[in-house]
């Protein structure tokens, strides 16, 4: 076989190479390092027990019984057996504890919820209270306003009777008239105030009282431009007599919408009255006017007579 001049480079390259390699690890030496340095101590004397006396150093034999000797068998101590640690369980007690601690919580809770729910009764029934105190007290007003108005009233007619006796005593000085019959009464009426009521072109004697403007039988009205289709006579309840002005709102269609009795001209606070005379003003009615305010206000007059 032959080869090549690169094969044979190659041989001869691989042949050179292991040689060195070779040569290399003859020359090599392998060295270990150096143990460390050993502890320094002290020499001990030669025995067989911890303790001893003495100064000569004591033969085998006599060693041996000695160490015999200081050997004595001694009973097995009883082990001692370890508490086996008590398994931690809850007390009884504690239990009893916490469940009244939560009972108390619980009261607790529910008393300051009373307490919240008594405190907003409270403060209800003091601003009922405080309410019911300022109505008492509007009421109270009213009542005393139509006191006094009914007690100027009362003075008013007092005086007005006795201008109208003088006056009547002047005017029968000198005679004549339908009524110049010698009687000497001042007034005559269902009314109120001095003077003779009814009409100049009456009978004397009638018994019958009209008044001006209204329907008779102790009821008149007064509304601007409205005539009264309709006044229903009050139910006297028969216990008192006296004058109730009621004022209505009437609308366009005639319809009384409010009535407020004991307005101004009213010389009686008694409350059956003034009920009676409110319900029998918004029972009345007047004609319609299309023309008129959408709500207008007037009067309507109740005398309350005793028979």
């Amino acid at each position: 076989m032959t080869l090549t001049h690169s094969q044979k480079t190659g041989v001869i390259a691989t042949v050179f190479l292991h040689a060195l390699i070779f040569l290399l690890l003859l020359l090599m030496v392998l060295t270990l390092p150096a143990p460390p340095p050993q502890e320094e101590g002290f020499l001990v004397d030669f025995g067989n027990s911890p303790t001893g006396l003495g100064l000569e150093e004591p033969s085998a034999a006599e060693g041996s019984e000695a160490l015999a000797a200081t050997k004595k068998v001694t009973p097995a101590a009883h082990p001692v057996s370890q508490p086996k640690p008590a398994t931690k369980v809850q007390d009884k007690g504690d239990e009893d504890l916490l469940t009244q601690e939560y009972e108390k919580t619980v009261q607790l809770a529910a008393n300051a919820r009373k307490k919240i729910a008594k405190e907003k009764k409270l403060k209800l029934d003091q601003e009922r209270n405080i309410k019911e105190k300022e109505e008492q007290q509007r009421r109270d007003e009213a009542f005393e306003k139509q006191r006094q108005e009914a007690e100027e009233n009362r003075i008013r007619q007092d005086q007005e009777k006795k201008i109208g006796a003088i006056n009547s005593r002047a005017k029968n000085a000198f005679g004549g008239g339908k009524t110049d019959n010698g009687s000497q009464s001042t007034s005559q009426g269902n009314s109120y105030g001095s003077g003779n009521q009814g009409s100049p072109n009456g009978t004397p004697g009638a018994n019958q009282y009209g008044i001006g403007g209204g329907e008779g039988k102790g009821i008149s009205y007064n509304l601007s431009g409205r005539n009264a289709r309709s006044l229903p006579k009050p139910a006297f309840p028969g216990n008192e007599s006296g004058i109730v002005v009621v004022e209505v709102t009437v609308d366009k269609f005639g319809k009384v919408t409010k009535a407020l009795p004991g307005v101004k001209g009213s010389n009686t606070v008694d409350p059956d009255l003034l009920e009676a005379a409110r319900k029998a003003a918004s029972a009345a009615s007047f004609n319609t006017d299309q023309s008129a305010p959408a709500y207008q206000k007037g009067t309507i007059t109740y005398h309350f007579i005793l028979q």
